[in-house]
């Protein structure tokens, strides 16, 4: 079976798997997932979406194991079903996009995810008072969620502005995270064989990337409570910025 050979796509997705696992494992949790914006520099967007569903499938696993039990159920019941709706939106919209299209989308969640990220960051800025569940707002930004991670695992961003303002504690709010991405990430493996995302090439390439999901999870459950999440962030928002800009700048044509 083939896999690709191109060694910029390796010496991308192999940094890209281990910071994304980093993050899953609750440090810097909702740093943004940089795998499918950095391999789309390489290979068409879809087919970066399509290796990495089964390496974050397996993220998810050991995520799942270490967080078990510790989710808010509360905000599970608001949050599930609108992104599972969200994830039927994703797969109708997801055959009908180009890669250039998938490349200007994925470019302009990345870019702004970093907007947001940098403005909530701002020096000076008073957090204001933990905010009121509100099934509407779950419901509204959980489907948000659901679209963006069927069409490119860019469901972070949508997700954050709902819950992190709850502020729930870092475990709590790491283990609800990981559960419902879980079950998004599983359900859509059912519209990605359909569209032809799960190929041969695909799933042998992510074969071979697999074993970077339980070491990045490791490492991020490690850190988290043992170190500052600035540096992380740091870097995770200057790649978001270089190919964000760059896939912008393919999906537009230029």
């Amino acid at each position: 079976m083939p896999i690709i050979a191109d060694p910029l796509f390796w010496a991308l997705a192999i940094p890209a798997f281990l910071l994304t696992g980093i993050s899953k494992g609750g440090f810097a949790s909702g740093a943004g997932n940089v795998a499918v914006p950095l391999m789309s520099l390489v290979i068409p967007a879809p087919q970066a979406a399509g290796i990495a569903l089964p390496v974050l499938c397996a993220m998810d696993l050991t995520g799942l194991r270490a967080w078990w039990g510790r989710w808010s159920a509360r905000d599970l019941r608001a949050i599930l079903p609108g992104g599972l709706l969200g994830v039927a939106l994703g797969a109708a919209m997801f055959g009908l996009l180009s890669d250039r299209h998938v490349k200007l989308m994925v470019g302009t969640i990345a870019l702004v995810f970093l907007a947001r990220s940098l403005w909530q960051a701002r020096p000076g800025r008073v957090a204001p008072p933990p905010a009121t569940p509100h099934r509407g707002k779950a419901g509204f930004w959980a489907m948000l969620s659901g679209l963006t991670s069927t069409i490119a695992h860019a469901g972070g961003p949508p997700l954050a502005v709902y819950l992190y303002p709850l502020r729930l504690d870092r475990a709590q709010l790491a283990a609800t995270v990981a559960v419902f991405f879980a079950v998004l990430n599983y359900v859509k493996l059912v519209p990605y064989f359909v569209l032809g995302q799960l190929s041969a090439t695909n799933l042998l390439t992510a074969l071979l990337l697999l074993p970077l999901a339980p070491i990045g999870v490791r490492i991020g459950i490690w850190l988290a409570g043992r170190m500052s999440d600035r540096a992380f962030y740091r870097l995770i928002y200057a790649m978001l910025f270089v190919t964000g800009v760059k896939l912008v700048w393919d999906g537009l044509g230029f």
